[in-house]
């Protein structure tokens, strides 16, 4: 019979309270209070991962999932809660470090492609919400524009967040502007033209004539745009800066007129008109129904790499 035991780590699993086990080895990282506490407040037990455990010297010191432990410590009020352990029993100390340093080399991580697609498939209602609208458009959701016709959006992070932090009629209004002004042109769906057209909707509300906007930026080219937004600041709100600057033109007509300081006062989203204040409680019924935003690149670089309970 073929051996297989070099493939096979050996382990065994144990229930150890939280109180017997160690964590305080030099190659230990700082404990993250305010990861701690986030996951604390999104706690799903179906997402805690067995803590990774090197019995020598007659403890047991944890050489992935210190974060884990203390996240179930703190929901469960107790350090007597036992979690599961994977043990180790022939680990030296290097041996360990060794592991803590190199555990995540090999991981891929999820895209946020990637993750929308499974959320949608969990019947997650902001992710099956925002298919369904983008796909009213003609469009669809991918992780890569590679196809030739170019009718879909790779900016998911985008999409999530202007949902999340604005609403569904928030998001419907920015993407039927930006396809009414581009006409699907596949650089008008990038991350910085989204958010730039929806730092233009919360803040100027009813206030934006779209059919105006739609005049005056019809006739300029997406890379027209950004070019002219690089020399101004980079990012969504340097575009934002250049689409005001181009809808209120030459003339500053009073009636159209578009206030380019507003654009850094958030104390005007919401406040301009009723519509904008339905915006605000769609917001908060779509922040209720989804847990965490974890979508974005920086949470991503900052997320901790145990890899438990979204929780490392």
């Amino acid at each position: 019979m073929q051996d297989f035991s070099q493939f096979v780590p050996d382990v065994h699993f144990e229930l150890i309270p939280i109180k017997n086990l160690v964590s305080n080895q030099d190659y230990q990282r700082n404990l993250s209070e305010h990861h701690i506490v986030r996951a604390a407040e999104n706690f799903d037990l179906y997402q805690i991962n067995p803590v990774k455990v090197s019995r020598r010297e007659g403890k047991n010191f944890v050489f992935n999932g210190q974060h884990t432990i203390e996240i179930v410590a703190l929901v469960s009020g107790s350090r007597d809660t036992p979690v599961w352990c994977m043990v180790y029993d022939d680990l030296s100390y290097q041996h360990e470090a060794d592991i803590f340093a190199n555990q995540m080399k090999f991981v891929k991580p999820l895209k946020p492609a990637e993750v929308f697609a499974a959320n949608v498939e969990a019947g997650s209602d902001t992710q099956l919400m925002i298919k369904s609208l983008v796909e009213s458009y003609g469009l669809r959701i991918a992780a890569s524009n590679t196809k030739a016709d170019g009718k879909c959006i790779c900016a998911v992070s985008a999409l999530e967040k202007i949902m999340v932090n604005h609403g569904y009629h928030v998001l419907d209004r920015v993407l039927r502007l930006i396809i009414g002004i581009w006409e699907g042109e596949k650089s008008s769906f990038s991350a910085n033209m989204l958010n730039a057209m929806a730092k233009l909707v919360t803040t100027y509300g009813d206030s934006l004539n779209d059919d105006l906007l739609k005049e005056k930026l019809s006739v300029c080219s997406v890379k027209s745009l950004i070019r002219a937004a690089r020399e101004r600041r980079p990012g969504a709100l340097g575009l934002a800066e250049v689409m005001v600057i181009t809808y209120n033109g030459k003339k500053k007509n009073p009636q159209n007129y578009l206030n380019m300081k507003r654009l850094y006062d958030s104390s005007v989203i919401g406040k301009t008109s009723t519509y904008d204040k339905s915006l605000s409680e769609d917001a908060k019924h779509y922040n209720q129904s989804r847990p965490t935003p974890a979508f974005d690149a920086d949470d991503n670089k900052n997320r901790d790499s145990d890899s438990e309970n979204g929780v490392g």
